[in-house]
């Protein structure tokens, strides 16, 4: 199917790209017209959270986009707020926005039903806006219209800060910066690699085209789920790193091919059916433990894993129907690759003179002899340096990000520190109290409703509970409770957990009524727990999953076992690096941040289906050289050498350019963004050095023909899945089969040499 698929993209180039050029306008068109949406909306079915949104939903129903401030402020030699001339303009602001489209409510500090919106020193209020659309929907152009109608304010010299999702749509992180310096990165690299600006060039083509396309989707789907903005910046991340990662596999196999003479055409297509197949087979892989994510149970974690998967899906696409038509309309200036003391095959471009290729591989061959040979020593000094870096992993505990973790100047940090200071940090996250009574309420003086009012306000961490609000029927009571700490302080989910757990069920305890606590940090209190009640299926079914296809792939028991015991010592490696740099603040100024910022429990759980994913690429071409190797010789040590040889510089370029894309994500603003960058940049890191440079090697040594064990019942069940398309491989290249001399000399295949043609 490869190589039939390869061959027809090879042979009609012009009609791939075009198809390709007109799905890109068909995306870009669609974006232009209906635009890219995110929302860092929080849904948790089944959670306390949620029942108390659904509630107050149902019994209160208000504003789309629930209330947005807009705060107003004065500086400390300014005039009050609450003086004639601030407060006409003021109220003249409030009824400019009221007649920006989409705006519904406006309410004002000097109304009664806005009262607590006046700071006690009268330099800082704000106004609430509720919309007709959801967070979701709220544009930069929108949140700017409405700041803009709030002139007469600022004309009388108000500062004016949007709040809230108004505040968010303008702060959306513009990641464009990290893509160009990712590609110049890998660029520098592709260069250093082929010494051909077009053989460079070709993995950005299709890297950029499968970032173009992936994120066009990925931001289309934020119209049917809520698609938080890290979810594209990582969907660009992996699929810009993926995507050329891909590319390099099959350029360096069609040079290879193209040195022992295969027609351009012919060259792509075997490309396709060999290093492309095993590319499909990785990304499938990394999209396997994506889907691993859904045992979560969470539309977070589903819009988080959909994002990413997309983007692979799209750059393996790109390689296994773009790539071949851009080989084979490309391949004169491609060059082409052969191995030491081979002659250039008549009719060919004149490749490369071998010591470009032959180095870095004898380079590797004494590595990879080294640490055969003394298998012990080095398998204990890797194991031993990761585990030095997962040490801190065991301090890992999730917490919540909030407005003030945002870069300094922004309009969510601004106005979080401005409300902040005159209210309180617990203005920023008030927590909603609902309680469902079993008969009716006369009004706030029934006893029942003061008895939970009495007792939330009696609550250490406290600071205010708003007076009760009933439904008509008297049915649904609801308080406004405002923390004494800010919504991402660790003491805020400490008061959430004994409203639920103390407070609330001594307060009902006749009987009388039902309450849940919602609210921002009351929702990410529930996300992390769930979360954490998870982890273990989701690991434990992204590493089984893993392991059967590695098992499927290589049919080997103890490599499956070994392949996946090793990447999750390079994941703990990782969680470690991330403990240290977020969690404990050891170097976050030096990647923009101001100190120590909490870890959001999604984050270690999408690293871990990501960095699983990816660590299967590496280990799929590795092992398929050395199974190739093992097959050919019977020698399981020199197979081992030997195929780390023929792989290391080709998956250390690789790891180098993805190290470089995910690195140059650190310019962010975004806390989660640059956690992402860290982590996924530390875990190739350690996975292409220690891990495929000592462990894997130690490993497969110290195991012998051992390593390649399969009983018999199991080997009946298995598919031959044959990963590296090793049929479709030119005679001299099949285990133990040698290429006939070409008629122009010793050692030279012949451009006519018999393909397969299935």
């Amino acid at each position: 199917m490869f190589l039939t698929m390869g061959r027809w993209c090879a042979r009609r180039p012009r009609r791939v790209i075009g198809a390709w050029l007109l799905l890109l306008l068909v995306l870009g068109g669609a974006v232009m017209a209906y635009g890219r949406v995110t929302s860092e909306a929080v849904t948790i079915p089944g959670s306390d959270s949620q029942a108390a949104l659904d509630t107050a939903a149902a019994a209160f129903p208000g504003p789309a986009s629930g209330n947005q401030p807009l705060v107003l402020r004065t500086g400390p030699g300014g005039p009050v707020l609450t003086g004639d001339s601030t407060r006409e303009a003021v109220e003249r602001s409030a009824r400019a926005i009221a007649e920006v489209p989409h705006v519904v409510s406006v309410t004002s500090p000097y109304e009664r039903a806005g009262a607590a919106a006046m700071s006690r020193d009268g330099h800082t209020a704000y106004l609430t806006v509720g919309l007709d659309v959801t967070g979701r929907d709220i544009t930069p152009e929108l949140s700017q219209r409405i700041t803009d109608a709030a002139g007469p304010a600022e004309a009388a010299g108000i500062e004016v800060t949007p709040g809230g999702d108004l505040a968010a749509a303008v702060d959306r992180p513009d990641t464009g910066h990290s893509e160009l310096i990712g590609l110049a990165a890998a660029a520098v690299i592709l260069f250093v690699g082929f010494r051909k600006a077009a053989a460079a060039g070709l993995p950005l083509v299709i890297g950029v085209t499968g970032l173009v396309a992936s994120l066009a989707a990925v931001g289309l789907a934020g119209h049917l789920m809520d698609m938080p903005s890290s979810g594209t910046t990582i969907a660009a991340m992996i699929g810009l790193g993926v995507g050329i990662d891909y590319t390099l596999f099959c350029l360096t196999r069609f040079r290879e091919f193209r040195g022992r003479g295969v027609p351009a055409a012919e060259a792509a297509a075997l490309a396709t059916a060999t290093a492309g197949k095993a590319s499909a087979f990785a990304g499938c892989a990394v999209i396997a433990a994506l889907a691993g994510l859904a045992l979560g149970g969470l539309p977070l974690l589903r819009a988080l894993a959909l994002a990413p998967a997309v983007a692979v899906l799209v750059a393996v696409a790109a390689t296994l129907t773009l790539l071949p038509a851009l080989l084979s309309l490309l391949a004169r200036f491609l060059g082409a690759a052969r191995e030491e003391g081979a002659a250039a095959p008549a009719g060919t471009d004149a490749p490369e003179p071998a010591g470009k290729d032959a180095p870095a591989g004898r380079g590797w061959q004494r590595i990879a002899e080294r640490v055969t040979a003394r298998p012990w020593r080095h398998l204990l000094a890797g194991l031993a340096l990761l585990l030095l870096l997962a040490a801190p992993a065991t301090q890992l505990s999730f917490g919540q990000l909030d407005a003030g973790d945002k870069p300094a100047g922004s309009a969510s940090r601004t106005s979080y520190e401005q409300l902040s200071d005159a209210f309180g940090p617990g203005v920023n996250g008030p927590l909603q109290v609902t309680e469902t009574l079993a008969a009716p309420a006369a009004g706030p003086q029934d006893a029942r409703v003061a008895k939970v009012s009495t007792a939330l306000a009696a609550t250490p961490g406290v600071a205010s509970v708003s007076p009760p609000q009933l439904t008509t029927d008297g049915r649904t009571v609801r308080w406004q409770v405002t923390p004494a700490t800010g919504p991402g302080d660790p003491a805020t989910a400490r008061l959430v957990d004994t409203l639920r757990g103390d407070t609330l069920p001594a307060a009902t305890a006749d009987g009388a009524g039902t309450a849940h606590v919602g609210g921002a940090a009351a929702a990410v209190t529930d996300l992390n727990d769930r979360l954490a009640d998870r982890l273990p299926a989701v690991i434990g079914t992204v590493v089984l999953v893993a392991g059967l296809l590695l098992l499927a792939a290589f049919r080997s028991p103890l490599l499956a076992l070994k392949a996946a015991v090793l990447n999750l010592l390079s994941v703990a490696a990782a969680y470690g690096v991330l403990t240290a740099v977020f969690q404990w603040g050891w170097g976050a100024q030096l990647i923009g941040l101001e100190g120590p910022v909490p870890v959001p429990g999604y984050v270690p759980l999408l690293m871990f289906a990501v960095l699983f994913g990816l660590s299967m690429d590496y280990e799929v071409f590795l092992l398929t050289s050395v199974r190739e190797k093992w097959l050919a010789s019977g020698d399981s040590r020199q197979a081992v050498v030997a195929g780390l040889a023929s792989t290391g510089r080709i998956i250390t370029s690789a790891a180098l350019i993805m190290v470089s894309v995910f690195l140059a994500y650190l310019l962010s603003d975004d806390p989660v963004v640059k956690m992402f960058g860290t982590g996924l940049a530390a875990a190739v890191a350690l996975d292409v050095t220690v891990v495929r440079g000592l462990l894997v090697p130690t490993t497969m040594a110290l195991l012998g023909d051992r390593g390649w064990w399969l009983p018999r019942r199991l080997d009946r069940i298995l598919p031959e899945l044959d990963i590296e398309g090793s049929a479709h491989t030119l005679p001299a290249e099949r285990p133990g089969t040698v290429a006939a001399p070409a008629a122009g000399g010793p050692g030279e295949t012949t451009a006519t040499s018999p393909l397969p043609t299935r």
